[in-house]
């Protein structure tokens, strides 16, 4: 929950002295995002590729751990372009990109920011990636306050979806107290591959 108020902090923070124009120009104007972009890429490969459990999990991998991810994903990219319909401000591709950041807020807002400009245009790309931004962060709030309900009302594997690519890090202690030590690992294993398929995911939505 602090990290994700820190987040909006920064988020709210940054808006204000965009707002102001107190900022150097070439923060606005530069490719100062593309780089924090890169960087961002490069963590993710880091995170992932340290992992100390990764040989252990990658060794253990058996089809039916994967039903959980791919429900994950399947679920969210469903139920997505069903509210596509409602919402006429956004096309079926970009709710769909927004969605694929399954919680993962940084990594998705800034690819959908840099790769919707050449189509929507400076302004409206932004504004996607800020949606796409706080649509992530709430839903990893959701998973963190709401876990004990998920469990209660949809089963032990519920608060592990609802996570999405955060429940190898900032969800898990809230998942497993709730869900139990025995879904340590098929919760780290969900995270790994859901985050893995974020930037895939994304960067095809955002291409349609």
């Amino acid at each position: 929950m602090k990290g994700s108020l820190i987040i909006v902090g920064c988020f709210l923070l940054g808006a204000f002295l965009g707002w102001l124009k107190v900022l150097p120009a070439w923060t606005v104007q530069s490719d100062l995002s593309s780089y924090v972009l890169y960087a961002l890429m490069l963590q993710v490969g880091i995170g992932i590729g340290s992992d100390a459990k990764l040989g252990q999990i990658l060794r253990s991998i058996r089809p039916r751990l994967l039903l959980v991810p791919l429900a994950t994903i399947t679920g969210t990219l469903l139920f997505s372009a069903l509210i596509s319909f409602v919402i006429e401000r956004w096309s079926l591709s970009e709710c769909l990109a927004v969605s694929s950041g399954f919680a993962y807020y940084s990594l998705s807002s800034i690819l959908i920011s840099q790769l919707k400009e050449p189509t929507l245009g400076v302004q409206l790309a932004s504004e996607l990636g800020t949606v796409a931004l706080m649509a992530n962060i709430f839903r990893e709030m959701f998973t963190l306050l709401g876990a004990p309900l998920f469990v209660r009302y949809f089963g032990r594997l519920a608060p592990i979806c609802a996570g999405g690519a955060t429940t190898m890090d900032t969800t898990l202690p809230v998942i497993t107290r709730y869900a139990g030590n025995d879904l340590v690992f098929v919760s780290i294993l969900h995270g790994i591959l859901v985050d893995f398929s974020v930037p895939f995911l994304v960067s095809f939505f955002c291409q349609l």
